[in-house]
């Protein structure tokens, strides 16, 4: 692995080199040294970086038959096809979807969706978990109100997170039946979810439909 970053970016070039990676502050190494170049800066560096590879392969014979992935945020593939080296015909796609998949189910869930779909899908995937971290230090706050040590209700408040997710993921059971299964008549489940029926669950749509 090969990863570049500005010079000005100490942390990145360490935490490159810690994952055993060989950290430099050029583009064009990168891609000289690499078949899968994953193109991962924010939104306005895109054209600064492909301009440099673009320079680089009208100067020399730096090779740019490369599978390149982006992961930044709004650029669309038009955009991206600009770049003449960048541009896989159909049955060239065909032949990297299987490694692209390799690579990102690597890390977690792939899925592929329509790039009119990459929109929401950020917004879901990309926010979300500043959402739900925000619903695991409400969840711990409010055990440590009844009494819990913080460090304790953290645990005790992701774990149930997680658990819950998981079964939404392994089951495919659809959520609102499996709130039902764990909510008994008059309990205090049933209580907290009038609750938040009335205010907290607004107010979580409203939060995350305007920050899409």
């Amino acid at each position: 692995m090969i990863a570049s970053c500005h010079p000005s970016d100490l942390p990145s070039a360490k935490a490159f080199k810690e994952l055993g990676a060989e950290s430099v502050f050029e583009n064009v190494p990168v891609v000289q040294k690499s078949d899968v170049v994953i193109i991962s800066v924010k939104p306005t560096i895109v054209p600064v970086a492909l301009g440099d590879i673009k320079k680089a392969s009208e100067d020399s014979d730096i090779e740019t038959d490369k599978l390149f992935l982006s992961i930044a945020m709004g650029i669309t593939t038009k955009q991206l096809e600009k770049h003449p080296f960048l541009w896989l015909d159909l049955e060239q796609r065909k032949q990297t979807l299987g490694i692209t998949k390799k690579l990102l189910q690597s890390v977690g869930t792939c899925e592929q969706v329509p790039e009119g779909l990459l929109d929401p899908v950020t917004a879901l995937s990309g926010s979300g978990p500043a959402y739900i971290y925000v619903l695991i230090e409400a969840l711990a706050d409010g055990g440590v109100k009844m009494g819990l040590p913080r460090d304790l209700a953290y645990r005790l408040a992701a774990q149930t997170v997680l658990g819950a997710a998981q079964m939404v993921r392994d089951t495919k059971i659809h959520p609102g039946v499996l709130k039902d299964d764990v909510t008994s008549p008059a309990g205090s489940t049933a209580a907290g979810l009038h609750f938040l029926e009335q205010k907290g669950k607004q107010l979580i749509f409203i939060y995350t439909t305007y920050t899409w």
